[in-house]
């Protein structure tokens, strides 16, 4: 066979420029590629035929070059050229004879990302009795192809190392790059004598061997394991659910492989995103990867086998509801967010939050399921606030009340009136807790009317009203309630003061459609320290006193203080002072 001098089809150097800028994350990808093609011309001789690759680090080699050898299908002379000479062309199916799904790799593209560590690569192959071949690749674009010296059937890759990059080709950079591409391999990988394959997929392993795989290899000692499995995409693994909680937005990767080589330690996008609390390890022959062979493809197969996943975890926490409830309590309390995200679209996962998820409440935590039956109805506040300001003196009229203002608990508790007609749900107004006081009898009425009078005339410039009502629990003094028409009103005023004039005048309009509903301010007459003030005769101390029962019951209700607020409460509390010590004040603020 004569030789033969050529160049590329393309100008090397520019692809090369590609590789390493485009389409590669990093050089460490060549023992990938040089593992894939190994193994496909392996896989290419038959199921029964045992194959090995062999790679011999720089540091082993004597000459600082990095060769790899497998006992493979080989290639013959006008294969080199097919494969070598035409950059991104494959043609497994139609010269190895074997459909295209089967390899792994494309061989001239993963071939060429040796140049990003190679400045001269060399093939030398020989396929059954045909002529061995050498081909030589050079950084330059030029490649030759000759005969190559007698071998037995299967090929050598040998590397020249680039300057700068011979690190890559060391023993210790190729031994941790091929264990970590391809330790789950079907053919045994060997590095300078060192086996780098397992030959067990993890999943595969006894349940401890599982639990110390994932501490090793992902870092922490998993809460559960579950297994995975997607016929239509080839796909068996293990979901490894997180022992910590973890923020939601932050999405974990997966370690996914393809035919048993390593794609990726951080593939995004396998699992839906309300299983952030779960990180994968699986193997697919049939999911496609991206150009750069480091992600997934996002096609219709990959949409089927994240519902397929995402299935199975459902059917993991549906299993633990009925089998280990208190696991499945366990696992709430951890990763609640995941399932109440879920349940927000699934009406199984609803059932499970309703059933096993305790919920905060005035009356202690208890799940949706247990608040009903005892109370019947879904009462829940909307905001964490609105619970604090309402929950005790709800709980002293013995209405039952639901923290609503936890991430989903309000849009859960929605949904589920929604999809259960038997389900009641209501959102629990301020002032619909005026309707369980009981009004003081008709002589207190009477005898309250100066008190009253004299009240409004002090809060009249904050714009709230004063009532006198009965209710418990007794030791509360006063209460700040502001239905949702009210706080809409303080909104709307605000946002009125700080619009230019052209939307004020919009504002000025809407403001005849909006709703006037003043704030209540709820003196509870059973109260000793309430009684004492509106026994009163003094109208000021009155006053200054019903002030400071108005920043009390604010401060009381977790409501916020406004400058006008803020100012009433240090008047007031300056003004009781001026009565208990005449001049006092007034001798203080002149020294």
């Amino acid at each position: 066979m004569p030789r033969v001098s050529n160049t590329f089809q393309v100008d090397l150097r520019g692809i090369v420029d590609l590789l390493s800028h485009h389409l590669y994350a990093s050089p460490r990808v060549y023992v990938r590629e040089l593992l894939q093609n190994a193994v496909d011309a392996i896989t290419a001789v038959g199921p029964e035929h045992e194959g090995v690759v062999v790679i011999t680090s720089s540091d082993r080699s004597g000459d600082g070059t990095l060769r790899i050898d497998d006992n493979g299908i080989g290639l013959t002379e006008a294969q080199v050229h097919e494969l070598l000479a035409t950059i991104g062309r494959s043609s497994k199916r139609d010269e190895l004879g074997f459909a295209r799904h089967e390899f792994l790799g494309q061989f001239g593209i993963g071939l060429l990302s040796c140049f990003l560590v190679a400045d001269e690569i060399r093939v030398h192959t020989r396929r059954g009795d045909a002529t061995p071949v050498l081909w030589t690749g050079y950084s330059d674009g030029r490649y030759d192809v000759r005969p190559g010296d007698d071998r037995e059937p299967g090929t050598t890759v040998t590397l020249m190392p680039r300057r700068g990059a011979e690190h890559y080709l060391t023993a210790e950079t190729v031994a941790e790059l091929a264990g970590t591409y391809g330790a789950l391999l079907p053919v045994r990988v060997m590095v300078d004598d060192r086996k780098v394959t397992v030959g067990t997929v993890p999943w595969n392993l006894p349940p401890e061997s599982r639990m110390a795989y994932a501490e090793r290899t992902l870092g922490f000692r998993p809460f559960d394991v579950i297994e995975l499995d997607v016929p239509a995409a080839g796909l068996t693994g293990a979901a490894f659910v997180l022992p910590t909680p973890v923020n939601p937005a932050t999405r974990g990767g997966h370690r996914v492989y393809l035919k048993r080589m390593l794609l990726s330690e951080s593939i995004e996008g396998l699992l839906p995103e309300w299983a952030f609390f779960a990180r994968c390890v699986v193997d697919s022959t049939e999911l496609r990867p991206t150009a750069s062979r480091e992600a997934l493809y996002d096609d219709g197969l990959l949409a089927e086998t994240r519902e397929a996943i995402a299935d199975q975890l459902r059917g993991w926490l549906v299993r633990l509801s009925t089998t280990d409830p208190r696991r499945l309590a366990a696992f709430l309390s951890i990763h609640h967010l995941g399932v109440k995200a879920l349940a927000l679209h699934d009406d199984e996962m609803l059932r499970l939050v309703e059933q096993w998820y305790p919920m905060q409440t005035n009356m202690g935590e208890v799940t949706l399921a247990e608040f009903r039956a005892r109370h019947g109805v879904l009462r829940y506040a909307s905001t964490a606030d609105e619970f604090r300001q309402l929950a005790a003196v709800a709980a002293a009229q013995d209405v039952g009340l639901i923290n609503g203002g936890y991430v989903y608990d309000a849009e859960l508790i929605q949904r589920l009136a929604l999809v259960d007609p038997e389900v009641r749900a209501e959102r629990l107004d301020p002032t619909d807790l005026t309707t369980r006081f009981t009004a003081v009898d008709t002589e207190a009425e009477l005898r309250l009317r100066p008190f009253l009078a004299a009240a409004q005339r002090r809060l009249d410039r904050l714009g709230c009203e004063v009532v006198v009502r009965v209710f418990d629990p007794v030791t509360l003094p006063a209460l700040y309630l502001v239905s949702r028409e009210a706080a809409f009103q303080d909104e709307f005023t605000a946002s009125r003061d700080q619009a230019d004039d052209l939307w004020g005048g919009v504002l000025d309009a809407l403001a005849r459609t909006v709703p006037s509903d003043r704030p209540q301010l709820v003196l509870n007459h059973r109260n000793p320290l309430v009684r004492r003030v509106t026994a009163l005769g003094d109208d000021e101390l009155a006053g200054l006193a019903v002030e400071s029962l108005y920043g009390q019951a604010l401060l009381l209700g977790h409501h916020p203080i406004r400058p006008s607020d803020a100012a009433l409460l240090t008047t007031s509390f300056l003004g009781l002072l001026d009565r208990a010590v005449p001049g006092e004040s007034h001798k203080k603020d002149q020294d």
